[in-house]
């Protein structure tokens, strides 16, 4: 029986062979699979082969997983070879000799290990041959530095026979992956467009030179492409994430079909051409992370250390596969992204937020901060804007609330967007920005510039770090002062996350009302708690001229929530109904809620400005009390009016 294990997330797998129906596992060394972790019994579990079958006793404290059941201390359980066994943090998998089981996963992550332990060989000897840096800083001249590159990558895979004949399986295998990578690359370069025949060049990399690229091998590998494309029958599907998620799924049926074409010039060729596209990126552009980032289903990329990327598909997290070379090589690539912006990073300054040339946020921390080595993470934002429609396309509002918001912001009123990490608060910022008419001078301000208004009257301003002698920062606070000296109808403020919650408060009292802001908040009762750790961080106040300074400054509270399976979704509207007489405390009132968990709807609760909105034809109350459609222009039929729920004062220190 062969056993394969490895730290989970890690892409080193290690694997024995033994002949004994009985495997004792734990991290005695008298165990016939030593597991080196405090997290693990000294014997932890029993594994015993019978007919063909597996059985796993667990016999140590700690429990244990066996797929997704789990087996605690005494309990044991049946499975078939090939099913994931976690001890943490391991994971182990049973490989009979009458069933010898590898997933696909597994196998294409022990090949990205191959091809990173090469490629790191090849750099190794790169810097032996060139001045890298040199090199990087040449990129934007000739192509000669590329060809240069290019050549000295040639010769080192030459000098490594790396194309010999013992190599020949392996690299077999290799060249099956790195045809899929091509698959999907080129799904990627083509966006949302979808063309039978693919054109000339989507494979191709930016830093591709004509001297390079063979032409016959170039027409072979669109054929072969093309011929997987068709047996995937990817024109059926309808976006860009289905067809990615097929080829991720199917991709080793049709590979054997291909397999029988891959004759070996051309199996060289695709091997050595990967080689250089990967190089190329690490000297050039962003190593590992250029394919990530250029992918329009990646959310978020985050590098936990240099051999673990993830990212964020569809609001859940999963393993890239990519890797970096080393953590010289990563903070190589964040000290070249964070200049572009004019920032720096290094022991002294080990923190810095930055930006992207598409606009991405950049968030980096290195050592001595960063244990494990240099951390990285991308928050990307999407080409394509984010619209009004989008979101209720996507089930995140209904169209009723929608209306609702849209009134708002016209009828400029104060409106701060709360919810926790990566629920969408800067989408939906920039969503309702849309709505702000064009006549209105808008300032914005941002730690890292992200939002994208369309309006032409925009001032944009962007907080500044301290420079080498530790003078010269601008914090938000500075500009939210700067900005009232500048005459804005309304300042947008992506993020309050500190003293400057007062100064944004201010301004909305003092005639720039439609102004709007986000802040980390888990519903709209804890937005009030959270301002008023805010403002005391600015000035020390009483908490009933907070509460005052609150309930005139704000009008509306957008809750957003990310639900589970990854979707975002507006789960509160909310209207600060001002101050309660007796208790003196603020009055929130829910206009809409998720009570089911599911939909939002509105909760018959009329807010007190409602009845400007209606006057200036900017709502119909069937917006709030239909079935979220539309009413007919004709429609004479107007609902009972509702009886509202009761107030809810806040009460500082205690649930809303």
């Amino acid at each position: 029986m062969k056993i394969w294990f490895n730290k989970i997330n890690d892409s080193r797998r290690s694997m024995i062979e033994v002949a004994d129906p009985v495997i004792h596992i734990g991290r005695d060394p008298a165990n016939t699979i030593v597991l080196q972790s405090p997290l693990v019994s000294k014997r932890h579990a029993v594994v015993s082969v019978t007919g063909g079958k597996l059985r796993l006793e667990n016999v140590g404290i700690n429990g244990c997983m066996v797929g997704d059941a789990e087996v605690l201390g005494g309990e044991s359980l049946e499975f078939e070879p090939g099913q994931a066994v976690r001890i943490w943090p391991y994971s182990l998998t049973f490989e009979t000799e009458t069933q010898a089981v590898i997933t696909m996963a597994q196998m294409a992550a022990h090949l990205r290990s191959l091809m990173a332990n090469l490629e790191l060989k090849i750099h190794r000897k790169l810097l032996e041959r060139l001045d890298l840096y040199e090199l990087e800083n040449r990129r934007a001249g000739t192509a000669d530095s590329i060809l240069l590159l290019e050549n000295h990558i040639e010769d080192i895979c030459r000098e490594l026979n790396l194309f010999g004949p013992e190599n020949a399986p392996v690299l077999d295998e290799i060249t099956g992956l790195t045809l899929h990578d091509y698959l999907v690359n080129q799904l990627i370069l083509e966006g949302g467009r979808f063309a039978t025949t693919a054109p000339v060049g989507l494979t191709s990399n930016e830093y591709d030179v004509p001297a390079t690229l063979v032409a016959e091998r170039e027409t072979e590998l669109q054929n072969l492409l093309r011929f997987t494309r068709e047996r995937l029958l990817l024109d059926q599907e309808s976006d860009l994430s289905s067809r990615i998620a097929k080829v991720e799924s199917h991709f080793p049926q049709v590979f054997p079909l291909i397999r029988p074409h891959l004759h070996n010039e051309l199996r060289r060729y695709l091997i050595l051409r990967t080689l250089k596209k990967d190089l190329k990126d690490t000297v050039f552009g962003f190593g590992p992370l250029q394919d990530l980032i250029r992918a329009p289903t990646i959310t978020e990329i985050m590098v936990v250390k240099s051999d673990h990327i993830y990212v964020e598909r569809d609001g859940v997290l999963e393993l890239s596969g990519r890797r970096f070379i080393s953590d010289k090589v990563t903070e190589s690539i964040i000290e070249r992204i964070v200049a572009q912006v004019g920032r720096r990073i290094d022991k002294s300054q080990p923190l810095v937020d930055a930006r992207l040339p598409d606009g991405s946020r950049v968030n980096a921390i290195i050592p001595p901060l960063a244990i494990r080595g240099p951390c990285l993470t991308i928050r990307k934002f999407p080409a394509h804007r984010f619209t009004m429609d989008d979101l209720i396309d996507m089930r995140s509002l209904t169209p009723s609330a929608a209306m609702f918001l849209r009134a708002c912001v016209i009828d400029r009123k104060n409106i701060l967007v709360s919810g926790g990490t990566g629920t969408g608060k800067t989408t939906m910022l920039n969503v309702l920005s849309s709505f702000i008419p064009h006549k209105d001078r808008i300032v914005t301000i941002e730690d890292t510039t992200e939002l994208q208004l369309h309006q032409d009257h925009v001032v944009t301003l962007e907080t500044k770090q301290a420079n080498v002698e530790g003078t010269g920062a601008y914090t938000i606070r500075d500009l939210v002062k700067n900005a009232l000296r500048m005459r804005p109808d309304r300042i947008l403020v992506g993020e309050c996350r500190g003293a400057e919650a007062v100064d944004m408060l201010q301004a909305m009292n003092t005639g720039h009302d439609g102004s709007m802001t986000t802040v980390h908040a888990n519903s709209s009762e804890e937005v009030i708690k959270r301002l008023e750790v805010l403002v005391l961080m600015a000035v020390d106040l009483p908490v009933v001229s907070i509460h005052r300074q609150i309930a005139s400054a704000l009008n509306v509270i957008v809750q957003i929530t990310r639900m589970p399976g990854g979707r975002r979704a507006v789960t509160q509207i909310s209207e600060v109904a001002g101050i309660d007489q007796d208790s003196h405390e603020l009055i929130i009132h829910d206009i809409y809620n998720m009570r089911d968990g599911s939909t939002l709807r509105a909760t018959g609760y009329l807010p007190t400005f409602v009845e400007s909105l209606i006057q200036k034809k900017l709502l119909q109350l069937e917006f709030l009390y239909g079935n979220d459609v539309q009413p007919a222009a004709n429609s004479t039929v107007q609902p009972a009016t509702p009886v509202p729920p009761p107030a809810r004062p806040i009460v500082p220190g205690k649930k809303g």
